[in-house]
């Protein structure tokens, strides 16, 4: 399972581009799965958020081998799509993430910090 991951969040999408919206999110989705067959994504994971009053309408989570997701994140079709997205929706945000094993890493150099500092 991978230890690292890419969390690419989005608003609401903006007054009169919600069609165009659609149509940017299922290129992005196609292109994860493109990505996926290729082996260059361990797995990736869209989400809609219900109505709630916040600034996150939703997100996907792409998860794989840092290295993978840094070469992704840098790519001309990643910062393509990116850059459709910001047209359409607001606050588009891409940001890296820990999950399994090294999300208990970063958890316990944030405990052991806790504690030198406490001392």
């Amino acid at each position: 399972m991978a230890d690292a991951a890419l969390f690419i969040g989005f608003g609401i999408t903006l007054s009169g581009r919600e069609r165009r919206a659609l149509s940017v999110l299922d290129e992005a989705l196609r292109y994860y799965a493109g990505l996926q067959q290729a082996g260059e994504l361990e797995s990736f994971e869209p989400v809609l958020l219900e109505p709630h009053g916040g600034d996150l309408g939703g997100f996907i989570l792409l998860r794989g081998e840092p290295a993978k997701l840094d070469r992704i994140r840098r790519s001309a079709e990643f910062q393509r799509l990116t850059t459709r997205a910001g047209l359409v929706a607001e606050r588009i945000g891409v940001v890296s993430a820990y999950v399994g094993e090294e999300l208990r890493v970063q958890l316990g150099r944030f405990e052991a910090e806790l504690q030198d500092l406490a001392s």
